[in-house]
């Protein structure tokens, strides 16, 4: 699912080609494009460490999305601001919307899979001082710790 959803999205941002037309008519509607640069770098990130030997944890791949809904947030405010001075297309807009909604749903889902995983590993840390120094059923002896009384037998 994550792996389709991003290669979707750079698929789509790709295939939309914002036109050199739009560019010609003011210096400002070139701005865009640094924006859609930012977001196929990241999206670039994103698929490279879904195909990678080690991918990402929850953690960094929350602060990757969170990147990533940044940016959309962004395009987003500029395309509607300028979508008539710079000629962008219905279909550009609509699509770079629907885009940053799909990012934006699983940028949800991912940083509360890392924030579930941060509590579990946190309470696994926990659990294992609070047993530390205990045997494989929690008692002294079966862990080779076994002390020997103190005094006269």
């Amino acid at each position: 699912m994550f792996r389709g959803a991003m290669a979707l999205l750079a698929g789509s941002l790709l295939a939309a080609g914002f036109g050199g037309g739009a560019r010609a008519q003011s210096a400002d509607c070139a701005e865009i494009q640094k924006t859609l640069l930012e977001r196929k770098e990241i999206v670039a990130k994103v698929n490279a460490s879904s195909q990678a030997k080690n991918r990402m944890t929850p953690a960094q791949a929350c602060s990757m999305f969170t990147k990533l809904q940044a940016n959309g947030a962004t395009g987003l405010k500029w395309i509607t601001a300028n979508k008539d001075w710079c000629s962008i297309p219905d279909s550009f807009a609509e699509g770079f919307k629907a885009d940053h909604t799909k990012v934006t749903g699983l940028r949800s889902k991912i940083c509360n899979a890392a924030q579930q995983q941060a509590v579990m590993e946190k309470r696994a840390r926990e659990q294992a001082q609070n047993n530390s120094g205990g045997g494989l059923l929690g008692g002294p002896g079966l862990s080779g710790s076994y002390k020997l009384p103190q005094g006269a037998l």
